[in-house]
């Protein structure tokens, strides 16, 4: 299998097992450097609605997920916003 597969399924496997969302799709994958920058689209539901126990619609949001070369996650944040 190709190494960038490889990277994507791990990217997917850490939001998966992490926070639980209901879709991912992942946007974007570089190679920078020895490690692996990649965004993901995730569909989650929505954390004030679920709050006020209100009925659960998704939300999209964007994750930054940051991978070496041994496919372990170095770094890992939740974007406000991503601009192509």
């Amino acid at each position: 299998m190709s190494k960038i597969i490889d990277v994507r399924t791990a990217v997917i496997n850490f939001l998966k097992d992490n926070i639980h969302p209901h879709e991912i799709t992942v946007i974007k994958l570089d190679k920078v450097g020895d490690a692996w920058e990649s965004v993901s689209e995730v569909y989650e539901d929505d954390s004030f609605l679920k709050a006020m126990n209100l009925p659960p619609k998704h939300a999209r949001v964007y994750y930054s997920v940051k991978i070496d070369d041994q496919l372990e996650v170095v770094a890992f944040e939740r974007m406000t916003e991503y601009s192509q």
